[in-house]
């Protein structure tokens, strides 16, 4: 920690009128003479990749302000700045630490590729900043684990990019699911998601000499090899770096689709108790090889209204990659079937199918059977802001209240772990075997080889600090 940020700390110690954390810095609370987050949070991004860019549809959230920039790549951060910072002056950065220090700020979004975010979130907790964490919020159970117990210990807002979770529409719709409008949820159908690749064309052993700084940084707790553009560019396609975060991906679009599962079936702080793998993986397997869809007693279900919910997305859904229908079951009985292709339906959501009926979610768009059901007048209709601006002002209003925000670090846990049971499940390749899930211990409780899976070494350097 820097002697400033000590400083503020210690100015929050010898206050006797504070109660709150003492790691909170000083100009959250305004006693540094900035204005406090009841009046403006200040906001500093890090990674300026394509998907910082989200901070432009929170234009017209009111009550915070970007003001600094970072990324390891520093020519990124430049042209992120000028782009978007308008008449004001972004402070910009090489290292995000000396961002932190220098900066008097209240927030960060991390914006960084996967394997990079979950040290970069615990770092940031820890100088006493609230955290918008893009999705996937982490590259293994055990560190979103670890990202959990720090935000608890550390008593920090966050919020994780799944902004589904603050669209009015899927809301609705969701609480329309959970509380019974369809009657007990036999099963929910998904996407059959692509996973990552393995790297093999290189390894450590072909560094040859001291490796840029900035490749250095960027590689962060994976095995650092030469650079090539198809790791630095096509990152979100390997398995050490993130779990398939491409469109149609595992983690890109897997991780919207299994939060809007577990917000409709309120499974918010658990897991499924078994995982199946129903069939070999295909290494490369091709989304429009096969028509979506699947048969729950004797009726074939991939479709319920008169709409196709995934009409905006298929063009981006042209995905090949590995893969394999798989199918889980939850303590209440529901059996959650990833069986659905690319080509049509709920690419960013999933069909629930009840007693009574089906309803169909996906990202600001809705079908049933009966129509009549999200023909209601209650139905909030289409977004009327840009989509992640709702997700955007909840984190903010939530710094200010200390409340927890609609994807809080636990709830996006969830979501994620779903999305990495997928694709260790179908690692280890036991077809046919279902393999017992401890959601409360997060382990197998019937196959070694899974949990083996679960972590994974990090490279000197880049180990989690330890927050007690």
């Amino acid at each position: 920690m820097s002697r400033n940020q000590w400083t503020r700390r210690n100015m929050l110690k010898a206050s006797a009128a504070v109660t709150l954390p003492a790691l909170i810095p000083a100009h959250v609370l305004g006693l540094d003479g900035s204005a406090p987050p009841s009046e403006t949070v200040r906001v500093g991004v890090i990674g300026c990749g394509g998907r910082a860019r989200c901070i432009r549809e929170g234009a017209d959230v009111k009550g915070f302000r970007v003001v600094a920039a970072t990324d390891c790549e520093i020519a990124k951060a430049e042209r992120f700045a000028k782009e978007l910072s308008g008449d004001q002056k972004w402070g910009v950065y090489e290292d995000y630490r000396q961002m932190i220090d220098d900066e008097k700020l209240d927030a960060v979004m991390v914006e960084t590729t996967t394997h990079a975010r979950g040290l970069i979130t615990i770092v940031a907790m820890q100088a006493g900043m609230d955290v918008y964490i893009e999705k996937p919020m982490c590259l293994t159970i055990a560190e979103g684990r670890a990202m959990v117990k720090a935000a608890r210990k550390l008593n920090r807002v966050t919020q994780v990019g799944t902004q589904q979770r603050s669209m009015p529409i899927n809301n609705w719709a969701s609480d329309l699911v959970k509380n019974g409008a369809i009657g007990k949820i036999k099963v929910v159908l998904a996407p059959n998601f692509v996973g990552p690749f393995r790297w093999t064309k290189t390894s450590s052993a072909d560094v040859k000499g001291p490796a840029d700084k900035w490749w250095d940084t960027w590689t962060s707790q994976a095995e650092l090899r030469p650079y090539s553009p198809e790791i630095h560019r096509g990152w979100a396609r390997w398995w050490d770096y993130d779990g398939g975060g491409l469109c149609f991906g595992v983690t890109g679009w897997g991780t919207h689709s299994y939060d809007q599962i577990n917000r409709a079936l309120g499974t918010d702080d658990t897991g499924p108790l078994e995982v199946l793998l129903e069939e070999p993986v295909d290494p490369n397997s091709d989304t429009y090889k096969t028509v979506g869809g699947t048969t729950v007693g004797g009726t074939m279900v991939g479709e319920t209204g008169d709409i196709d919910t995934g009409t905006d997305y298929h063009g981006m859904a042209r995905l090949a990659g590995p893969r394999a229908k798989m199918s889980m079951k939850f303590a209440s009985g529901t059996e959650l079937r990833l069986h659905l292709d690319g080509n049509h339906g709920p690419g960013l959501g999933a069909i629930f199918v009840g007693e009574n009926g089906k309803i169909e979610i996906n990202r600001n768009k809705l079908a049933s059977n009966p129509k009549e059901i999200v023909r209601d007048a209650a139905n909030p209709g289409p977004n009327r802001r840009p989509e992640t601006a709702y997700h955007i002002e909840n984190w903010i209003e939530c710094i200010k209240s200390r409340k927890p925000c609609n994807a809080d670090i636990e709830i996006g846990l969830r979501a994620t772990t779903l999305c990495y049971l997928v694709n260790i499940v179908r690692d280890v390749g036991l077809v046919g075997q279902s393999l017992k899930w401890d959601p409360v211990a997060e382990r197998f409780t019937n196959c070694d080889a899974a949990n083996a899976l679960l972590d994974r070494k990090r490279r000197d350097g880049y180990e989690l600090p330890n927050v007690g």
